[in-house]
């Protein structure tokens, strides 16, 4: 399969070398100076660019019927206009907040464990997200992902940075070392305390999943989530 690389930096450079591994062949690098694109070269686009570049590359692509992956966070207020092009296009879409496959069940269990929880209202609900100091955007996209879980499923109306409301989720971000993402979602009441953590031992997770979805998205149209990758209901 021959994949683009949108955004060339850390993770770039990871997924490069798993796909690389899986015998995949990178038939372009796109960063901020690369000139031009061809298209006519690329089986499935993986997006791991700027938030200020995603949406034109991902436009792009649906426009030369090209399936998309997306990590990029940060522009999500085109989430929908993305959405209506790749259907416009009959393209592909996967996007994610995080690949890791360690984190999409996660997400699930996170999703389940609320929903028992939802009518034990001794129990105040808080986020926390470790993530290194490179990591500029905060909360998580992963962090915001698992609030959305636990609003689905509870009486929570939405989530605050480092605020404490009564019908909000606190969420807290913090920025240390080179760590690649921690993430707890803790139930605490005056007798005890329940919690749930992911810990990323490193990136590989990241670029792995980032494949997987890429190889699964190959041939298909339409728009999907990695709950559709990894068949988890």
């Amino acid at each position: 399969m021959r994949i683009a690389l949108f955004g060339y930096g850390k993770m770039g450079r990871m997924i490069e070398q798993t796909a690389l591994l899986r015998n995949h062949v990178i038939s372009a690098r796109i960063d901020i100076d690369t000139p031009t694109v061809d298209f006519s070269a690329i089986d499935v686009a993986i997006d791991f660019s700027a938030p200020d570049a995603a949406f034109g590359n991902i436009k792009s692509c649906f426009e030369h019927g090209i399936p998309v992956v997306s990590g990029t966070t940060g522009w999500l207020d085109r989430y929908d206009e993305a959405v209506k092009i790749c259907n416009e296009q009959k393209a592909g879409f996967i996007y994610a907040s995080n690949f890791s496959l360690g984190v999409n069940v996660f997400f699930e269990l996170n999703s389940y464990l609320a929903a028992m929880m939802k009518n034990l209202d001794q129990y105040r609900i808080s986020l926390e997200e470790i993530h290194h100091t490179q990591k500029l955007d905060a909360p998580s996209g992963t962090a915001i992902t698992l609030a959305e879980g636990i609003i689905r499923n509870t009486a929570y109306k939405g989530w605050a940075l480092d605020k404490d409301e009564p019908d909000n989720i606190p969420v807290h971000s913090i920025r240390e070392g080179d760590i690649p993402g921690t993430h707890t979602v803790i139930y605490d009441c005056e007798v005890d305390s329940i919690s749930i953590r992911h810990t990323a031992h490193n990136r590989k997770g990241f670029a792995l999943g980032a494949v997987i979805a890429a190889e699964w998205i190959y041939g298909k149209k339409g728009v999907y989530g990695m709950r559709d990758v990894l068949n988890l209901g």
